[in-house]
């Protein structure tokens, strides 16, 4: 059937196609500049010195004792005596975001990130790798303490219903260190599972360079997830006054398992686990259309970890999970048969309103981590019929088209319709885009960068207790509990700068009102520069930054 156009309609699509080409250049041209063969003419950022500030941000979350060559000289000593109230040791670890508490639960998907991050791209790392490696390891060191006791894992340090009621340094902080753990009376599986990944993940950073270390992470690793699966439940029950609504486990405790016994499949490559997968994946939710990744919700992750057996290792058994992986794929790509993703008008991923961007950070990790399978494999994504190609996919975690082409071209809606059509149909489309990473880095409607940092605009009134106080070197005597409220309110911007710290984010209208006591949007946390990591690596070395 013939497409007929009015004369006008014509000059409309000729003037849209004109301006179309224009700012993306010609769609039909064979090179795309994400190739991972070419490195392209000219990058937007800088994202070797984001990547530097995304892993030197951990230091300023850590806890404990401070090593001699921490970079970020504002923070001190703190937590010395964490653990005391149960007569172990618990000192060091992180603290996950503006608080004074440490919660197991997402430190440990923060470990398991940056491990996932480093075996996928630590190759590329260079002088960062090293940087890398440590921030692990001082999550990795704490977690070996928190599962020192058989069966029984060490989930929390600090109430942060009493922590919240103050604004105090954590070199400060005199609110109870209270100890929080599980155990077989009162078990935990999303956590214990999470454990296990994060344990299981960082023996492969360390196989080589370390391989007493890795093969303590290991043996670890296997003991805290039969303890897991043994005994099942989510820590929710048992500790629901002090983990929710904090980190509670919303989405159960089905999905750490089957994350956790992804993880020691590719850690041991022991039949064991692949046998618990095969009996357990479909019980465990391999299958649901939850495309969602993030501290609470694994099954995305591992249904992509997982994909690498079959793609790779061609483990045919392991087959359906290539069909679960295209699947989340598929949801986010525009147009698709089964797309469900939502976009900010500026081309942002939105999934929620609380601390957003660590969606963002996540997802575009899984892309690129997916798109490096495929690649390995000779193989693509299947849409309902559309193929979609690894190219494709680095090209979805660098950049959204249909925002800021929509956001350009209103006069030309149907036009966009077509438009989106084409995107998906071809592999080299490179449509005018608003980049998920470069939008974090600002390029966005109010030019702001969400990395504490990074450019010449950044937040500075970040929902962070140490940074908005005065450092302990300026201002030497204690801060009060309820002294430091005079500094949470105030206008002034943050006087210590938590350099690489990745904030919420802005609303799904592009908006940011930089308030301190706007924790949805202004709070930093672990979990979300954790897979940006692996993401700054990719794009640093595509673009001959590394």
């Amino acid at each position: 059937m013939g497409l007929s156009l009015s004369p006008l309609a014509l000059i409309v699509l000729l003037a849209c196609l004109t301006a179309f080409h224009q700012c993306n250049g010609n769609p039909f041209r064979k090179n795309n500049p994400f190739h991972h063969h070419h490195h392209p003419r000219f990058a937007k950022h800088n994202y070797r010195d984001a990547l530097t500030k995304s892993i030197m941000f951990f230091e300023g979350q850590r806890s404990g004792r401070l090593p001699s060559n921490q970079r970020i000289t504002w923070r001190r000593d703190s937590g010395l005596s964490d653990g005391a109230a149960m007569h172990v040791d618990l000192v060091g670890g992180y603290y996950d975001a503006g608080d004074n508490v440490k919660f197991g639960f997402p430190m440990a998907f923060t470990t398991t990130m940056l491990s996932w991050s480093v075996i996928e791209f630590g190759g590329l790392m260079k002088g960062e790798l090293q940087n890398a490696k440590q921030a692990i390891r001082w999550a990795t060191d704490y977690l070996l303490k928190a599962t020192a006791h058989p069966d029984t894992i060490y989930v929390q340090v600090g109430d942060a219903n009493q922590d919240h009621s103050c604004w105090e340094r954590p070199e400060d902080m005199d609110t109870p260190r209270s100890v929080f753990k599980i155990d077989k009376n009162s078990p935990g599986s999303d956590v214990a599972g999470e454990t296990a990944a994060a344990l299981a993940a960082a023996s492969l950073v360390f196989r080589r360079s370390d391989p007493t270390y890795s093969k303590l992470l290991t043996r670890r690793a296997i003991r805290v997830f039969q303890f897991a699966d043994k005994y099942r439940g989510p820590y929710s029950n048992g500790l629901k006054k002090v983990v929710c609504p904090f980190y509670c486990s919303y989405s159960g405790y089905q999905d750490e398992l089957l994350w956790g016994a992804a993880w020691l499949h590719r850690a041991t490559r022991s039949p064991t686990y692949l046998n618990y997968i095969q009996v357990n994946g479909q019980i465990l939710g391999a299958a649901e259309f939850d495309n969602t990744f993030g501290w609470d919700n694994k099954h995305v992750g591992a249904r992509i970890l997982l994909s690498k057996a079959f793609l790779v290792q061609r483990l045919k058994s392991l087959h359906d999970y290539k069909g679960h992986a295209d699947n989340f794929i598929c949801s986010l790509i525009p147009g698709a048969p089964f797309s469900s993703a939502q976009y900010t008008p500026g081309g942002l991923l939105f999934k929620m309103s609380d601390s957003n961007m660590q969606y963002v950070t996540s997802t575009s990790f899984l892309l690129l981590t997916y798109a490096k399978y495929l690649t390995s494999a000779h193989q693509v994504v299947n849409c309902g019929g559309t193929r979609v190609t690894p190219k494709r996919l680095r090209t979805i975690a660098k950049k959204q088209v249909i925002a800021k082409a929509t956001q350009q071209f209103k006069v030309c809606w149907w036009f966009i319709f077509f438009a989106q059509l084409y995107f998906i149909l071809t592999t080299n489309f490179h449509g005018c885009v608003m980049d998920q990473v470069d939008y974090l880095l600002g390029d966005n409607p109010l030019k702001m960068s969400y990395m504490v940092g990074y450019g010449p605009r950044y937040p500075q009134r970040i929902h962070h207790r140490g940074s908005s106080l005065p450092s302990v070197a300026n201002h030497p005597a204690k801060i009060q509990c309820s002294a430091g409220f005079n500094f949470m309110k105030s206008q002034s911007p943050n006087p210590n700068i938590l350099v690489g710290a990745v904030i919420g984010g802005p609303d799904q209208k592009d908006r940011f009102p930089d308030q301190r006591s706007d924790y949805e949007q202004s709070e930093p946390a672990t979990y979300i520069n954790a897979p940006l990591v692996g993401a700054l690596t990719y794009l640093a070395h595509s673009f001959g930054q590394l």
